[in-house]
């Protein structure tokens, strides 16, 4: 049986990483064998680009530019990690993807919207995600999440609120235009909380309860 694909998007801060964890806990315990990763990176090749771009170095080169090494990474991290561990039969829960590029680089870099669909047919193909899981908060919150982590801040938290309030509204925005697909969480709410509308989502959405495997 082939594998479900989850993949989370977001502005800074909001939470992904936490809850791509507890929800693979969650899926775990009903017996579901997940894979987590992550864009950019996920595969060898893909984790070179990812220091590149999450470090700046690509960044006077403009957003076409970093458009395209995000889909070289892309191509290289679906076809090492993704596809593979979807046809194990295994769910793939996926820290960013295609969404990131659409909002970073199409609205936020002004990159001709054509031009992203043109390389993500190429690219994504057929292995388009089953769910998008949009975490999304005020920008200024999830920001202040980013800098009370004491760590260093990468390419895109570095940016203007602006910048994370326009964010904000491209994520929105693609969830609006795409509600089979797409689903919107609070992620203002508690871990908890956030984690179970996460887990109440993929039930209803994915037919979680006629996917669990017998203990």
């Amino acid at each position: 049986m082939k594998g479900r694909f989850i993949t989370f998007e977001g502005g800074e801060g909001v939470g992904k990483s936490t809850q791509i964890r507890r929800l693979a806990a969650s899926l775990n315990a009903l017996g579901v064998q997940t894979v987590l990763t992550r864009e950019p990176g996920g595969s060898p090749h893909a984790e070179e680009l990812r220091e590149v771009l999450l470090s700046g170095g690509a960044k006077h080169f403009g957003p076409f530019a970093e458009t395209i090494l995000f889909y070289a990474a892309r191509d290289d991290h679906l076809n090492t990690t993704i596809r593979p561990a979807l046809a194990k039969g295994s769910w793939v829960l996926c820290d960013r993807f295609m969404d990131s590029t659409r909002a970073y680089q199409g609205v936020l870099g002004e990159v001709e919207p054509a031009l992203i669909r043109s390389i993500e047919r190429v690219v994504v193909g057929s292995t388009v995600p089953d769910l998008t899981l949009i975490l999304d908060m005020p920008a200024r919150d999830g920001l202040a999440r980013v800098r009370s982590r004491g760590t260093a801040i990468d390419r895109f938290e570095g940016e203007s609120l602006i910048f994370h309030e326009k964010l904000r509204e491209a994520f929105l925005a693609i969830a609006e235009f795409e509600p089979r697909r797409c689903a919107v969480i609070d992620a203002s709410a508690s871990q908890d909380e956030v984690a179970s509308a996460i887990l109440g989502v993929v039930r209803k959405r994915l037919d979680l309860d006629a996917t669990r495997v017998p203990a």
